[in-house]
């Protein structure tokens, strides 16, 4: 039987990033790094910034599109990677799925799925994705083989998604517009049931704070909802 409990968030820092974040996607923490995926849809490019992540400072940033596949989604990482999803702009587009080096930023390997997957998180039986609007999870093996594909049962328009503590944690929106609510759940790998939830609002400029990227590390939730000029938003999560 499974139980769902309440997250209780308290916020306790927001971080300005600096320069041109163009229209932000994903996030990943590591230590004292900080990296972003973004997509400027004006000039069909896809970037992978990294930032300190304590002051918010720009460090590096990579382009990662291949040809009309521009669209870097919610990621992942692992030990020495970062996987990342770069997208065609349009429900059902292919996906490319990139594995980056954190220590280069450099494409180390990547393989194409047929479906516009806009986040993953890394597990250790693969990579689990949603497509557009999160309407279906699907995991794949690190070498780029379907493994299974399953109905979202909840509903929510996952944004971000991570592998952590045995979990999955992931953050989206439940509707659409000014009715638009933030979401963080924790979710059960192996049936995809909820374990815990929190509804975090927005922030003072009115975005849902799971609006885009999310990552959780050792008791901190990390969102970054804003385009520029973006905001790292830091929350305690109480666990």
């Amino acid at each position: 039987m499974h139980v769902l409990f309440l997250l209780a968030l308290t916020l306790i820092r927001v971080i300005p990033l600096e320069g041109e974040t163009c229209h932000v996607q994903g996030i990943a923490v590591d230590g004292q790094r900080l990296w972003v995926t973004s997509v400027d849809r004006t000039a069909r490019k896809g970037w992978l910034f990294e930032y300190e992540r304590e002051t918010g400072k720009r460090v590096r940033a990579v382009e990662v599109q291949q040809g009309e596949m521009y669209h870097p989604g919610g990621f992942d990482q692992d030990e020495e990677s970062l996987w990342i999803p770069v997208a065609e702009y349009r429900p059902g587009g292919r996906t490319m799925i990139q594995r980056r080096s954190k220590e280069t930023l450099e494409l180390m390997a990547s393989f194409e799925a047929a479906d516009h997957l806009g986040a993953l998180a890394a597990l250790p039986e693969g990579l689990l994705a949603v497509n557009w609007d999160a309407r279906q999870f699907q995991l794949y093996s690190r070498d780029g083989k379907l493994l299974w594909a399953r109905r979202n049962p909840h509903g929510v328009r996952y944004q971000d998604m991570k592998g952590h503590y045995g979990s999955i944690a992931a953050a989206g929106l439940l509707g659409r517009g000014e009715a638009a609510r933030s979401v963080v759940v924790w979710l059960d790998p192996g049936t995809l049931m909820l374990l815990e939830r929190e509804m975090p609002g927005r922030t003072d400029r009115g975005v849902p704070y799971t609006n885009e990227g999310m990552d959780v590390r050792d008791g901190l939730l990390y969102l970054l909802p804003e385009d520029a000029p973006s905001r790292l938003f830091v929350f305690r999560t109480g666990l």
